[in-house]
């Protein structure tokens, strides 16, 4: 396999109005690796269409393509999940 650069390691999702499908072409191994497990467990709605040595392209329900605003954790929530795990990791010893 060719080494790539990151800028050369894009990712594209690409549908429109018209069609229930969005296809996603990738060139970036991590993207391809969770494209692939999700092909594997999910072969109902994802889909490899194509592949080369470097790059491979997937279809999938448009629908699974999502735009969420970000999470905002508060100081009072992070202290208690840092409590929480320093309570889960002292009963592993």
């Amino acid at each position: 396999m060719t080494n790539l650069t990151k800028y050369e390691m894009e990712t594209v999702v690409n549908y429109n109005a018209g069609e229930q499908t969005a296809t996603v072409y990738t060139r970036d191994k991590s993207v391809m690796r969770k494209l692939d497990r999700l092909v594997a467990d999910c072969p109902d709605s994802y889909k490899l269409l194509n592949q080369t040595d470097i790059d491979k392209t997937y279809s999938m329900p448009k629908s699974y393509v999502t735009y969420r605003k970000p999470r905002v954790v508060s100081d009072e929530q992070r202290e208690r999940a840092r409590q929480r795990m320093a309570k889960i990791n002292s009963n592993d010893n």
